[in-house]
């Protein structure tokens, strides 16, 4: 990746002019089946971007889900910046929203004296709160005809939509049909250093240009940058099945210690959730500086849970060698209470 951004052919891409940015947003968005792309910094801002151009008129309202990056962990810039109203419905273990719940969300016309004009369904696929579970096609189909029936837009937050194609056996441009919008993270699984990029139609990207110009997303050699995301598209996609496996091997090995609790079938991807057992006489921050001694790195997510993801620079030895940090990390507990790990 280095070496491509070295290298990589620039120019002005505030005036649209940089070729390698051209090239991978056009690569981006025919691999998505849609018109045209956009780079952005983040997905944050590709959201952002997105869910401000559907609902252009403020006051307008978003559905998406309670549990949603969109909703949870994006500043609330949705309506902190573009006026935009969350209507939060409620996320299932697997990452949906059920269909009727979407349904009853839609406010209805006649009341527009006094609420807000419903114009966007938001999807997350893979489903990153609930452990990077994959959203069907089918069921992002059924969520799309709901969305036209209703003259609504359908955005989807694609920062794992790699992930999900993989784990589904799905193109990914199937499993975006039906959307208005994608979000397409690179530097999640597929390894870029930096960068999402957004497609959707010619007038939707128009307009998104616009719109990252003044969020301040406007760059200048951005060759230089995608690149790096050149490489992760064209070498990092194949390697995400190894990585779903590995985090399975791992999920499987976590659950077979017994201060521990992973729900081993709701690992779909690269993404691990696991509990330390109630009464345990660890806590999970404990236990976190007792890995990072041993250069295992994981995220708390609270007093007891926590959260470990999985990429393709981690082998099969190095998931054994974690295995290996969580079992002593927990021994002395078990020598405590007369058990065994």
């Amino acid at each position: 990746m280095r070496a491509a951004m070295a290298t990589a052919e620039v120019d002005d891409d505030v005036l649209g002019a940089d070729p390698t940015a051209v090239r991978l947003e056009s690569e981006v968005a025919a691999i998505m089946g849609k018109e045209a792309g956009l780079f952005v910094p983040s997905g944050t801002m590709g959201n952002l971007i997105s869910v401000l151009v559907h609902c252009d008129i403020r006051g307008s309202e978003v559905i998406l889900g309670d549990n949603s990056h969109i909703h949870i962990y994006e500043n609330g810039g949705i309506s902190t910046l573009g006026g935009v109203h969350p209507r939060p419905v409620k996320n299932n273990d697997d990452g949906t929203m059920d269909i009727s719940s979407i349904e009853a969300a839609i406010r209805d016309p006649r009341g527009e004296l006094v609420f807000p004009t419903t114009r966007l369904i938001c999807l997350e696929n893979s489903h990153a709160n609930t452990g990077g579970r994959c959203l069907s096609v089918e069921y992002t189909d059924k969520v799309g005809e709901l969305a036209k029936k209703h003259g609504l837009k359908l955005h989807i937050d694609g920062a794992r939509i790699f992930n999900a194609s993989v784990a589904l056996g799905v193109p990914v441009n199937r499993l975006v049909q039906a959307a208005d919008s994608v979000s397409v993270c690179l530097s999640k699984g597929l390894g870029a250093p930096v960068g999402s990029v957004i497609v959707g139609s010619k007038s939707f990207i128009s307009k998104a240009r616009r719109l990252r110009k003044t969020l301040g997303g406007g760059m200048r050699q951005l060759g230089c940058i995608c690149a790096a995301a050149f490489v992760a598209l064209k070498e990092n996609v194949a390697k995400l099945e190894g990585d779903h496996k590995k985090a399975k091997m791992l999920a499987e090995g976590l659950n077979q210690i017994k201060c521990l609790r992973v729900n081993v079938a709701a690992v779909e991807t690269n993404i691990i959730y696991f509990d330390i057992v109630e009464g345990t006489k660890i806590t999970a921050e404990k236990l976190n500086k007792n890995l990072e001694e041993h250069g295992v790195l994981v995220m708390l997510e609270g007093p007891y849970r926590m959260r470990l993801v999985l990429h393709h620079q981690i082998s099969s030895s190095d998931v054994q060698y974690t295995l290996s940090c969580f079992q002593q990390a927990f021994s002395g507990v078990q020598e405590e209470n007369g058990n065994q790990v």
